[in-house]
C-alpha cells in the first residue's frame, strides 16, 4: 500500500490545489475537452472541486465518463495518502507526551488507513470492469459504490473524533481541513462513479432488441 502511495507523488502535484476553495487555475486543455470536464463535473456535489482537479486530465480523458471516473478516484486516493502521512506525523509527535490527544489522532488515523485502502479497492475495481464482462459489472459497480461511500463515512467519523479533546487548534483545524477534502473529492468521484454506471446502462439498454 505505500508503494502505492509513493506512485502517486505525480497525482499529488498536479491536486496540490485541489483544496476546497482553490482558486487556482489548471493548464491549458482544449476548449472541447475541458467542456467535457465542465459537464461531468455538473453532476457532482463540489462542481468547482472537481474542476479544479479534473482540468488537467481533460486533454488526456478522451472524454470518457470512465476514465474521467478512474482518475478522480486516483486523486482522491492521492489525496488521502498525503493526508495520512500528516496524521500519521502527528501522531507520531503526540504519542510520547498526550495520551488523550494522542489517541483522538490514532483514532483518525485508523480511518484514513481504512478509506486509503478502499480507494485503493475501488480503483482495482473500476479497472476490472473490462475485463471481466458485462456479466460481473453490477458486481463490480455495487463494490465500488459501497467502498466510496464508507470513506465518506469514515472521513465524518474521523472529524467528530475530535470533539471533546483538547488537540492544539491549529493542528486540530489543519487535520479537518485535510480530511474534509478528501470527503470532498471522493464525493465528486462517487458521483462521477455514478454517471458513468446511469451512461452505461442506459447505452446498454439501447443496444438489446
Amino acid at each position: 500500500m505505500a508503494q502505492l502511495c509513493h506512485s502517486l507523488l505525480f497525482l499529488l502535484l498536479l491536486s496540490a490545489f485541489c483544496i476546497t476553495g482553490a482558486t487556482g487555475r489548471a493548464s491549458h486543455p482544449s476548449s472541447r475537452a475541458r467542456a467535457f470536464v465542465v459537464e461531468q463535473c455538473q453532476a457532482t456535489r463540489y462542481p468547482e472541486l472537481c474542476v479544479q482537479c479534473l482540468s488537467n486530465h481533460a486533454n488526456a480523458s478522451a472524454q470518457s465518463q470512465q476514465q474521467l471516473a478512474q482518475y478522480a478516484l486516483a486523486m482522491s486516493l492521492a489525496r488521502a495518502c498525503y493526508t495520512r502521512a500528516y496524521v500519521t506525523k502527528v501522531a507520531a509527535q503526540l504519542k510520547q507526551t498526550k495520551a488523550k490527544e494522542y489517541q483522538a489522532v490514532k483514532d483518525c488515523l485508523d480511518q484514513i488507513n481504512d478509506s486509503v485502502g478502499q480507494l485503493s479497492q475501488s480503483i482495482n475495481e473500476l479497472q476490472r470492469i473490462n475485463h471481466d464482462g458485462e456479466g460481473n459489472f453490477l458486481w463490480h459497480t455495487s463494490n465500488v459504490q459501497m467502498w466510496l461511500s464508507t470513506v465518506l463515512t469514515e472521513a465524518m467519523t474521523c472529524i467528530d473524533g475530535f470533539s471533546g479533546h483538547a488537540v492544539g487548534g491549529k493542528v486540530r483545524a489543519t487535520i479537518k481541513a485535510k480530511v474534509l477534502n478528501v470527503a470532498h473529492m471522493t464525493s465528486n468521484a462517487l458521483a462521477l462513479f455514478n454517471r458513468f454506471v446511469a451512461i452505461h446502462r442506459a447505452t446498454r439498454s439501447k443496444a438489446q432488441p
